[in-house]
Order: structure tokens, then C-alpha cells, then sequence
């Protein structure tokens, strides 16, 4: 979970620039920025799994999917409803909430698949 949680730091804060972040959630043009961004999750996570747990690579494969699907759903409600921080739209913050505590999730679960075989 440790592991997991670094990746997502170093991923989504660290390694992502402003035309990700403000890119993913756009009505169009989105698919490019959303890829950019997921692919650096899929690496760092790839890379870390291959150190710690080589026999687990795939996982860093499932998070990449997960993560996908995650952020263009954020990008979905975002979009639709226009919800950015200079809307000042009330749903700003919990959106960015929902989508946090949904990628910490998605490591929890897949730490468990991990420790479990």
C-alpha cells in the first residue's frame, strides 16, 4: 500500500503538468492529456513493481485501466456541470476528493490482491 500510494504521489502530483490536469477534463480534446497522464502512472508503477514485486507487473497494467476510467469519469461531471476552481463551482473539491479516495482504493484493493497471492 506503501508502494501504491508513493506511485500515486509521485504520478499525479509531482509528474503532472498543467496540460494533463486541466487537458483530462476538457469536453474535447481530453483522450491525449488523459493518456500522457496515465501513462506516467502505468510507468512509475511498473517501475516500482518491478523492484519490489517483479511476479506482480501486471498490477501496474490493472491501475493503469482503473485510472483511465477514474479520471475521464472526473473529466465527464467536470465537463458537463463546469466544475473548475475559477468557476468556484461548489463540486470542485469534492469531485477532486471523490477521485483521490477513489485511486487510494484502488491501491488498498490491489495491495490486498498483492499480499493475498
Amino acid at each position: 500500500m506503501s508502494l501504491l500510494t508513493a506511485k500515486h504521489i509521485i504520478a499525479d502530483f509531482m509528474l503532472q503538468n498543467a496540460w494533463m490536469a486541466i487537458g483530462k477534463d476538457q469536453k474535447t480534446g481530453w483522450a491525449l492529456p488523459l493518456l500522457a497522464h496515465c501513462l506516467v502512472h502505468l510507468a512509475v508503477a511498473l517501475a516500482l513493481i518491478l523492484v519490489v514485486a517483479p511476479r506482480f507487473w501486471y498490477v501496474a497494467f490493472i491501475d493503469f485501466v482503473i485510472h483511465i476510467i477514474v479520471d475521464r469519469a472526473k473529466g465527464i461531471c467536470a465537463s458537463h456541470f463546469g466544475v473548475t476552481l475559477e468557476s468556484g463551482h461548489p463540486w470542485f473539491w469534492t469531485l477532486i476528493g471523490v477521485d483521490q479516495a477513489l485511486h487510494h482504493l484502488t491501491g488498498f484493493a490491489l495491495s490486498i490482491y498483492m499480499a493475498a497471492n
